[in-house]
């Protein structure tokens, strides 16, 4: 059995709020790793790969967000209360301080942390997701495929929206494809998704991106002291690249690396450069 596998490195904390599933390697500094969303996802599934690499310089907690993997769901606005599982961990483990990688919905999840918590993180790292549109539309494609299979799931949607999630479309491999499909169709892996991605909720998210408090979800950003790296890619079909662009300029010590050739899982698709920006900007 390899130190870095699911077994060995899962773990369960039990809070007031229900039981938080993490997945914990290495020693250091604390390093949270946060996932995204969409059919299937969980902090092992996106970052699984990072992990031996990390674990090397860090003491890694991959988190399951609530209501993924084998994490409790909890009622409530779906962001903030990932917020609150992510100080639930941290305060569980006695962990006063840590570094935040976080992919799309972490990413943005990240970003609360960093703003509301700042006294608990060190320094922020964020894959896609955060900010808003500025020239592209709202929802786009990558959104569009992903309300498609909640509302209505099937293989071939699962399969579309996988393609749009990816650059290289040879990493849409059968294994993924299938793996991705059986989590997705859990009961509450599928619940949690039609919470976040219905089509109202769609709906609702364009029409307040088109009113007079367009930019009020990102307000937030402005309070973002920490270092932070906002990493993209620039062929990003979920989030397309044009969302970094607030912010880079509203967050005050923030600083942008797009990758090229890459979709919407940097830290996946292009793993070493990822691994080497981010490890450079973590320890500088």
């Amino acid at each position: 059995m390899s130190d870095f596998d699911f077994e060995s490195t899962s773990r369960q904390l039990a809070t007031e709020q229900g039981n938080i599933h993490y997945h914990e390697a290495g020693k250091g500094p604390a390093l949270l790793m946060i996932h995204g969303s969409g059919p299937g996802v969980s902090g092992w599934a996106n970052f699984e790969g990072n992990l031996p690499f990390f674990a090397e310089h860090f003491r890694c907690l991959i988190i399951d967000l609530p209501g993924y993997g084998g994490s409790d769901p909890v009622e409530g606005n779906p962001v903030m209360e990932c917020v609150s599982a992510c100080i639930r961990l941290l305060d569980g483990l006695d962990i006063e301080k840590a570094h935040i990688i976080g992919n799309s919905l972490g990413g943005i999840v990240g970003g609360y942390l960093a703003a509301q918590h700042s006294d608990r993180v060190h320094r922020y790292v964020t894959i896609g997701g955060l900010g808003m549109n500025l020239f592209s539309p709202f929802p786009c494609e990558g959104l569009n495929l992903l309300t498609d299979f909640v509302e209505d799931p099937s293989r071939e949607k699962i399969i579309a929206w996988l393609r749009s999630m990816v650059f290289d479309q040879s990493m849409v491999t059968e294994e993924l494809i299938n793996t991705r499909m059986e989590r997705a169709l859990e009961a509450k892996t599928l619940a949690t998704s039609r919470v976040m991605y219905s089509r109202e909720t769609q709906k609702a998210m364009a029409a307040a991106f088109r009113g007079p408090d367009a930019t009020a979800r990102i307000a937030h950003l402005g309070s973002i002291t920490v270092p932070t790296l906002v990493t993209w890619g620039r062929d990003d079909r979920v989030t397309p690249v044009d969302m970094a662009l607030l912010p880079m300029r509203l967050i005050p010590n923030a600083e942008l690396h797009v990758f090229p050739n890459c979709g919407h899982w940097a830290m996946i698709e292009r793993k070493q450069e990822f691994e080497s920006v981010t490890l450079a900007f973590l320890q500088r």
